[in-house]
């Protein structure tokens, strides 16, 4: 009779490492490969379903690569992509040959005939792709596990980052609906909430700001243009951002539809929900983070908040890794499905660079270029946070100066309008101190117009409440005629008689 614990103790055995990877073929999936390329090619559009999710080194077949590549630069430069366009593509970079000629090119379309199933294809060459890299990695460990001298938790960290690094450049999710956010936001509210029982105004040619001063020194957000709100780090900026959000969907649901589009490379999805709820609702921002929510509190977060939210139409993007083909392939496909109207991003230094070529600067140049192009692409404003300088904060005078946009003069070059987000300064606050008026000082902000390309420099003085994440509008307390750009509001644009 075994004993009972013999009977479960596994059996040592030796694995024969050599047959783990020698001999065997990787895993491929070719057909798949070049059904997606002939679909990309017979069908208008259909690289904008792919393009976010599937990169060339996911192709196993060398060849496949090179048609793919071409396929991108054509899409960067905003041409079409069918047979003769990617032969031409190819030929002027001297690949044509390398990948089999016209005829292979041609051959690819021979068995599709649409681009129904391209998604689904996709996802099996990325699978195979992520089971190569996983061979790959593994075999690396392998082998520098047998080395004498290795280090065992550097290698451990060294795994962590390279299978991180593969799911991190691959996105299999779509953009997430405002109604699964809200449903995901309100039951992490009740949550908190179970746990802590136990424990105006003039003629709009864009889409508004939802500020009157604002929108009538820019007859709102103008279609084709960026926009940069730049602020230095908890100012507010990405609540001001919020607030903006909720004012253009609003606005759209009431005339007439569209959508808005969110990314954030900085904060969860329910995390913003919350800050637009507390906004939406004057909801205390903090009852909601603790459960600290009565029955009065949540009868008032459905009625003026879930209910008013839930009708508008904001996408949300809160994956990092944000590259401005991913950004161009999502924002196209709401262009073309649900009518999107404005893009916001949070912000615009976490955006991620296509290819590490030059210093940071490029870096920043490359994208803020690349936003331009897409704002007049699919003619809409794009509104990006950015950051400024710590130099501001060395200066007597804090308000900010287009000299202070961080890492890159091309922002300042490429924006159609540069706004700064600013309050008081510690000398201001000690001040307000002896003065007996801290409080209104600290929640004192000023957004100021330092561009734009066609209409006013002004100032325009807000009032923030931190408790509601809300801003509202004060009064404008000057205009800045200053740079060569300033042009005065007319009185027809204002609705007034110009005589």
């Amino acid at each position: 009779m075994h004993n009972k614990n013999e009977r479960y103790k596994p059996k040592d055995r030796k694995v024969d490492l050599s047959n783990m990877v020698y001999g065997k073929v990787p895993p491929q999936a070719k057909e798949m490969e070049q059904a997606i390329l002939g679909a990309i090619m017979v069908q208008r559009d259909a690289f904008d379903s792919v393009a976010a999710t599937l990169k060339p080194d996911c192709f196993y077949v060398d060849a496949h690569q090179k048609v793919y590549q071409a396929m991108q630069r054509l899409s960067a430069k905003s041409q079409p992509i069918d047979i003769l366009t990617v032969e031409e593509e190819l030929r002027a970079s001297g690949e044509l040959d390398q990948v089999g000629g016209k005829y292979y090119i041609t051959s690819l379309t021979n068995s599709v005939v649409s681009a129904a199933n391209i998604e689904t294809h996709s996802r099996i060459v990325i699978q195979k792709y992520i089971q190569r890299e996983i061979i790959r990695i593994s075999g690396e460990l392998i082998a520098d596990a047998y080395e004498d001298g290795a280090d065992a938790l550097e290698m451990l960290d060294r795994a962590e980052s390279e299978l991180a690094s593969v799911t991190q450049t691959l996105s299999f999710s779509d953009m997430v609906s405002v109604e699964k956010v809200l449903v995901d936001t309100i039951r992490h509210i009740e949550q908190n909430r179970a746990t802590y029982e136990q424990n105006g105004g003039i003629g709009i040619t864009g889409v508004p700001s939802g500020f009157k001063e604002l929108d009538a020194a820019t007859r709102g957000w103008q279609p084709g243009d960026l926009i940069i709100i730049a602020a230095r780090p908890s100012v507010g900026k990405t609540a001001f951002t919020l607030n903006l959000t909720l004012n253009a969907a609003k606005y759209l649901a009431d005339n007439g539809g569209g959508s808005v589009a969110f990314w954030s490379l900085e904060m969860k999805n329910s995390r913003l929900m919350m800050r637009m709820l507390a906004a939406e609702s004057q909801t205390w921002l903090t009852k909601m983070q603790t459960g600290k929510m009565t029955k009065e509190d949540m009868a008032n977060l459905y009625k003026n908040g879930v209910q008013k939210i839930a009708r508008l139409g904001i996408f949300f993007d809160e994956q990092p890794g944000l590259t401005m083909q991913k950004l161009k392939a999502k924002a196209r496909k709401l262009k073309r499905k649900n009518k999107l109207k404005i893009i916001f991003i949070d912000y615009l230094q976490l955006m991620t660079p296509e290819g590490r070529t030059g210093n940071r600067e490029q870096e920043i140049s490359s994208i803020s270029r690349g936003l331009k192009l897409l704002a007049q692409e699919l003619e809409v404003p794009i509104v990006a946070l950015s950051q400024l300088s710590r130099e501001i904060e060395k200066r007597t005078n804090n308000k900010p100066q287009l000299s202070d946009l961080r890492e890159s003069g091309a922002i300042e070059q490429d924006a159609d309008l540069v706004m700064f987000l600013y309050g008081a300064n510690e000398a201001q606050i000690e001040q307000a101190k002896s003065d007996g008026n801290v409080l209104e000082i600290i929640n004192r902000k000023y957004a100021t117009i330092a561009k734009q390309r066609d209409g006013m420099l002004v100032t325009v003085e807000l009032n923030f409440n931190g408790d509601f994440q809300k801003f509202e509008e004060a009064t404008a307390v000057a205009s800045a005629p200053y740079g060569s750009s300033w042009q005065p509001v007319t009185k027809e644009e204002k609705g007034e008689d110009p005589f």
